[in-house]
C-alpha cells in the first residue's frame, strides 16, 4: 500500500467511527453517572456473601452442616461447629468468609438446604485494607439482616402445586381418545355362542354298541 493509500484508509476508518458515534448519539443513554447514580441490582445477582437470620427470632439459620464449606472451590469459607448439649443441635461458633479469594460462583448458596447463606445484591465493599475483607460471623449476620429471600419450603410447595395441577392439553387429549377407544371396541367381533360339535364324523370308525342301544 502506498503513501496515498494509507491516508485514504485512515480517513475511511475515521469516518466510519464518527458515523457509528453519530448514529447512536440521539438515542437514550444507557449508562449511569457513578457514584452519584447507582444501579439497582437484581435479587439473584452474585454480590457480597452474607448469612441469613430468622425474621422472628433473629437467630442464624445456619446449623453448621459444613455443606457450603465443602462445596467452595477456593476454600474461602471456614466454619467451626459445636453442639448444644441440651438441644443436641449443631451451631457454628465460627464462620469466616475470605472475600479476597472468593470467586462469587454461588455454589455455597446452592449447597445450603437451610437458607443460611446467600450472595446478596451488594457490590460496594471495595477497600484498601485487606484485613477488612475477611468477614467474620457477626459481620456477615449484620449485613444479611435486611436481605430479602424466599424460604426453600415455600419454593418447594409452589413446585409441587404446579406439578399436581392438571393440564388442559392432557384433559383434551383424554376426551379425544375416548371415541377412538369405543370404535375399536365395536370393531372386535363377539365370540360364537354356539357350542362346538365334538362328535367324530369318521365313517371308517366302528360305532360303539353301547351308545347305539
Amino acid at each position: 500500500m502506498g503513501y496515498f493509500g494509507k491516508i485514504f484508509s485512515g480517513i475511511y476508518n475515521l469516518s466510519l467511527g464518527l458515523w457509528t458515534t453519530l448514529k447512536y448519539l440521539p438515542g437514550r443513554s444507557i449508562t449511569i453517572q457513578y457514584p452519584k447514580e447507582r444501579m439497582e441490582m437484581f435479587e439473584k445477582s452474585r454480590g457480597m456473601v452474607v448469612l441469613l437470620s430468622d425474621k422472628e427470632t433473629g437467630k442464624l439459620n445456619c446449623n453448621a452442616c459444613l455443606l457450603c464449606q465443602k462445596s467452595c472451590p477456593v476454600a474461602a469459607i471456614t466454619i467451626k461447629q459445636e453442639k448444644n448439649e441440651e438441644t443436641k443441635k449443631r451451631f457454628p461458633s465460627r464462620f469466616d468468609v475470605d472475600t479476597l479469594i472468593c470467586c462469587f460462583c454461588g455454589l455455597c448458596e446452592e449447597a445450603c438446604n437451610f437458607d443460611a447463606i446467600k450472595l446478596a445484591p451488594m457490590y460496594e465493599f471495595a477497600t484498601t485494607d485487606k484485613a477488612s475483607l475477611m468477614f467474620d460471623m457477626d459481620k456477615l449476620q449484620e449485613i444479611g439482616r435486611d436481605v430479602k429471600y424466599t424460604p426453600r419450603k415455600k419454593r418447594a410447595k409452589k413446585k409441587v402445586a404446579a406439578k399436581s395441577a392438571p393440564k388442559k392439553d392432557d384433559a383434551a387429549a383424554e376426551r379425544k381418545a375416548e371415541p377412538t377407544t369405543q370404535k375399536i371396541a365395536q370393531q372386535i367381533p363377539e365370540p360364537d355362542s354356539k357350542p362346538a360339535d365334538t362328535t367324530d364324523k369318521n365313517p371308517d370308525k366302528p360305532e360303539n354298541p353301547e351308545t347305539k342301544q
